[in-house]
């Protein structure tokens, strides 16, 4: 399974960096989400998958159970994705709000702003 989704990371790493690598600006967009969410399964196959229980500290013990999932590689990819979210907004408003006073389509374009 992990290899399996070592090829799903890898495709999307390679995706994304091709679509930033583009000059249109709605492709840059597109390849920085798939960026986000090839690095957040980065860092939840890091940690191995784990089919299990929750990671719940029973009462009156002091760890978790041997076998269950590792709760901080959760809430490390649930944090990544509410930042990623927010920065995706702010640069799609962003984008959208510069498109609507200069009329650009191509990164190139906004060079000649510049000056």
């Amino acid at each position: 399974m992990e290899s399996l989704l070592a090829l799903v990371i890898g495709g999307l790493y390679a995706t994304g960096l091709y679509m930033i690598l583009r000059r249109n600006i709605v492709k840059l967009v597109i390849g920085l989400a798939l960026l986000a969410h090839a690095t957040n399964l980065l860092v939840f196959t890091s940690v191995g998958l784990t089919r299990g229980r929750a990671p719940l500290v029973p009462e009156g013990a002091e760890t978790t159970a041997p076998g269950v999932a590792d709760p901080l590689a959760q809430a490390l990819v649930l944090t990544a994705i509410v930042i990623s979210f927010g920065l995706l907004v702010f640069m799609v408003v962003l984008l959208y709000r510069a498109h609507q006073s200069i009329r650009f389509s191509e990164l190139d374009e906004l060079r000649n702003t510049e000056r």
